[in-house]
């Protein structure tokens, strides 16, 4: 009896496995996206700070999650920061949700497009190298054009883990983060010869604060206990690897694996070997990144540079070179008239022949005195001559 028993549980077992998990599994491998298709559903996303990014694609692995998780803060508009959190831990939600409800929009957009981020969770449950090699990927094309860059919202820079450079991103503010808004079709784009960014490639909302509740690390849904080793290929959750655990139990399972489909507007995700270089950056305006044009580089123009130009430089032009002309240089000029000249005799007199006149401020004294004497004697023989006043 005991035996026919064990024969018909292992026979039900069998068929069990046979009918139910052997198809499950070769239904979830046949789900798998190929790299360029797995590049197209990471585009919307893989420009955002690593943290976001890792939490998005540990939850993308529980698509009835993401549904409920996404109505559950629609009929709790009133919840916000840590009574939210707090309210979503209670609600039984995995950490990666519960940090999510944080953020709403992206938690709404995932739910809008539940069928790539499915596909996208299946790729990672089986292999998350290959999830973040075409993460890097499209970073890396990305940067490529200029379209990835550190900014006043976010750090982006390039480092080298595991004998490979990778492209992290992250808050340039660690209590605030912004989430980059952006057009797959304008960033992912084949540059050709002459090529010129459209404009700018990502714009920001409003930055999401975290309390202590998010950036608290002894919490299982902590900000700062998310992030990637890019250099082993796997995520790090509070300095574990992160493995599918799922522990969400829904109430009414709705929904249904349904593959994307792939007839969008293609993007172009081919970065060169020299894409650390930026070969494709063109700056506004042609000016190189970070400082102005030759012609305002620090200083005045040649021609203004710290001093006047040469004919100003420090003096005067010759002809006025710290004294006045030869014409008027301590003396009056030559031909200048003397208004005292000739006084009470009734004919202006002319100081002719190179002669001081009496009152030309001569520097000899005796000279002047003598020049004085001899336009008295003058005046007074040409008073004799006239014969007592009568004109000739």
């Amino acid at each position: 009896m005991r035996l026919q028993q064990l024969t018909t549980s292992t026979l039900m077992g069998a068929i069990w496995l046979s009918t139910v998990i052997l198809p499950a599994r070769d239904g979830y491998a046949q789900s798998l996206p190929t790299p360029d298709q797995l590049d197209q559903l990471l585009a919307p996303i893989a420009l955002y700070p690593d943290a976001l990014l890792a939490q998005i694609c540990a939850a993308s692995t529980d698509p009835q999650q993401i549904l409920d998780a996404d109505n559950w803060v629609r009929q709790n508009p009133g919840l916000s920061g840590q009574a939210r959190t707090d309210a979503a831990q209670q609600q039984g939600f995995d950490p990666a949700f519960i940090a999510l409800v944080n953020f709403p929009q992206v938690l709404d957009r995932m739910a809008q497009n539940i069928d790539d981020y499915a596909m996208i969770g299946n790729a990672f449950a089986a292999d998350q190298g290959m999830v973040m090699d075409s993460i890097q990927r499209l970073r890396q094309q990305a940067y490529a054009v200029g379209a990835l860059q550190s900014n006043q919202h976010q750090t982006v820079s390039v480092e080298n883990q595991g004998n490979t450079h990778v492209i992290v991103v992250q808050p340039a503010n660690p209590q605030v983060v912004y989430v980059p808004q952006y057009n797959p079709q304008v960033v992912f784009v084949q540059p050709g010869p002459g090529f010129v960014a459209p404009g700018p490639f990502l714009t920001f909302g409003p930055g999401i604060t975290l309390g202590a509740w998010m950036t608290n690390t002894a919490y299982p849904w902590g900000w700062g206990g998310w992030g990637w080793n890019w250099g082993r290929r796997n995520l790090i959750v509070h300095n574990n690897v992160w493995v599918v655990n799922n522990r969400y139990r829904p109430r009414r399972p709705s929904y249904v694996f349904r593959p994307p489909a792939f007839n969008r507007p293609p993007i172009f995700v081919r970065p060169p070997n020299n894409w650390r270089d930026r070969p494709f950056y063109r700056p506004p305006a042609g000016r190189p990144p970070g400082q102005r044009p030759p012609s305002q580089g620090g200083q005045r123009p040649p021609s203004q540079g710290g001093q006047r130009p040469p004919s100003q430089g420090g003096q005067r032009p010759p002809s006025q070179a710290g004294q006045r002309p030869p014409s008027q240089a301590g003396q009056r000029p030559q031909n200048r008239p003397n208004p005292n000249a000739g006084r009470g005799s009734g004919n202006p007199r002319a100081d002719s022949g190179g002669r001081n006149s009496a009152f030309g401020g001569g520097n000899n004294a005796a000279a002047d005195r003598a020049a004085s004497n001899r336009g008295r004697s003058s005046v007074a023989s040409q008073q004799r001559q006239r014969g007592g006043g009568n004109r000739q």
